[in-house]
């Protein structure tokens, strides 16, 4: 079983120390001291989870130790053991050293397997965002129940049935392989245009997926330094670089037994590429500053809006890690070619910001249906979302939201052309061309309007993408080096 948590014990006696270690170290990795010198080496260089502490050591007690812990090195859940019944003492460290638990010797072995297992779960979940609070000491049963909850919620957040799509639009291929992506724990990666809604897929595949009832973590892989980024993803000691001013437990092990979701992973630089490949090699990472590697248990799915291969040729991403990333790959469509989706979305969309903004909007007039589904929405669902948030926050009342509420942009959008009734040819003809227009728009936006990268994407020539730029009057969209 890989370790599901690192565990500090601090006796003086070695065979204590001994039978503990051999009891906890089939589940947990086991770091021991013999006293309080030596264990506070330990927090110094590496990163724990759970200090288990004797009282009764030469020189100093458990509940003094902890009580400089705390003051030091707050995140460690502290316990105590003991074979005496020292009420004040135990009260004194419930009030001041921060105890979760006190075990009593002698111990049976599974039942401190389940206090030491709760300590790890307690420490995790408060680490996770809106997690209970440093000095929370719920029940095992509490505990287990607060998790089970919190899970099951987001289950039901965040299943595949709540990802609204039409039918028979391009989703159905997308939700297809994602729900068979839940069944095998292999590496997702997942394409598609930045807004898209990439993390929620990410979501209902893990959620939908054996390690549902374990973390999710999440990385946005482009907004950080590698510095930063290998501090947020593997962990960091005190003072580990110029910054680091407390332990941080890392991303992968927060994760540990559940998924991680790295974002934007195109953007990530050549230096940490490596780095990140000999995690998914190793399965062990080694945080900034600790003096050992510890293994860990995550499935990975990543996702980005750059042509990963076009990035291996271009010798700006390896192709190793690419390899790694790429095990199962999925590509979500753009807004643009969900236009028959974009109706549902858009009513979904309002009802989360009438909650938001205490307003009561009923929805949409045609017209401005009409413009919403003929806009090319190069911000995808994130450009939508904000656009709904600035008609509702525009509006005087709680009517349908009205055309003269859209932004510029989108009322200057070309509406769909009239179907041309008796000649299935040219209504074809239309479509094909509105989809053409809608592709080449979006590669543009996504590469930043740059014709040699979107023509080697498209595989046109750039004078034939430049033809086809002229004829649908795509110019805007192409930058000045282009």
């Amino acid at each position: 079983m890989n370790p599901s948590g690192a565990v500090l014990i601090v006796d003086d006696e070695l065979r204590s120390r001994e039978s503990l270690q051999r009891v906890l170290s089939e589940e947990f990795d086991v770091l021991c001291a013999q006293n309080a010198q030596e264990a506070e080496a330990i927090l110094a260089g590496d990163l724990v989870q759970v200090i288990l502490c004797d009282q009764r050591m030469p020189g100093e007690t458990g509940v003094d130790f902890l009580r400089r812990v705390r003051e030091t090195w707050p995140d460690p859940v502290r316990m105590i053991i003991s074979g005496f019944s020292e009420s004040e003492d135990i009260i004194a460290g419930v009030n001041e050293a921060g105890i979760y638990q006190y075990v009593t010797k002698p111990w049976h072995p599974e039942k401190l397997i389940d206090c030491v297992r709760d300590a790890v779960k307690l420490y995790r979940m408060q680490k996770e965002p809106g997690g209970l609070g440093a000095d929370a000491k719920p029940s095992h049963d509490t505990l287990n129940r607060v998790l089970a909850d919190r899970r099951r919620e987001q289950r039901r957040m965040f299943e595949f049935d709540r990802i609204v799509h039409e039918p028979d639009g391009p989703m159905v291929e997308t939700l297809s392989l994602a729900r068979r992506a839940t069944r095998y724990d292999i590496s997702v990666l997942i394409t598609g245009a930045s807004g898209a809604g990439k993390e929620l897929l990410a979501r209902a595949i893990h959620f939908g997926s054996a390690r549902g009832d374990k973390p999710f973590v999440v990385e946005n892989c482009g907004a950080l330094p590698d510095e930063l980024l290998e501090s947020e993803l593997f962990g960091c000691k005190k003072g580990a670089y110029t910054g680091a001013y407390q332990d941080r437990i890392g991303l992968f092990e927060l994760a540990d037994g559940g998924t991680i979701f790295l974002d934007e992973v195109g953007e990530t630089s050549p230096a940490f590429q490596v780095k990140l490949l000999r995690v998914l090699q190793e399965r062990e990472i080694r945080p900034l500053g600790a003096t050992r590697s510890r293994k860990v248990d995550v499935r990975v799915v990543s996702a980005t809006n750059r042509d990963l291969e076009i990035e291996v040729e271009e010798g700006r991403f390896r192709r190793d890690l690419f390899y790694r990333l790429n095990a199962f790959p999925i590509h979500l469509p753009s807004l643009a070619e969900r236009g028959g989706d974009i109706p549902k979305i858009a009513a979904n969309l309002l009802v989360e910001v009438n909650q938001a903004f205490r307003r009561k909007v009923p929805g949409f007039a045609p017209e401005t249906m009409a413009r919403l589904r003929a806009y090319g929405w190069p911000g995808n669902i994130r450009e939508l979302r904000n656009e709904i948030q600035r008609m509702v926050a525009m509006s005087d009342d709680d009517a349908p939201l009205g055309a003269e509420l859209l932004s510029r942009r989108i009322s200057a959008a070309e509406g769909p052309r009239p179907s041309r009734e008796g000649n299935g040819a040219d209504v074809l003809k239309d479509q094909v061309e509105a989809l053409e227009r809608t592709i080449i728009a979006r590669a543009l936006a996504e590469l930043d309007g740059n014709i040699s990268r979107a023509a080697e994407r498209l595989g046109l020539s750039r004078v034939g993408l430049r033809a086809k730029i002229e004829r649908y009057d795509l110019r805007k969209d192409v930058s000045h080096d282009g």
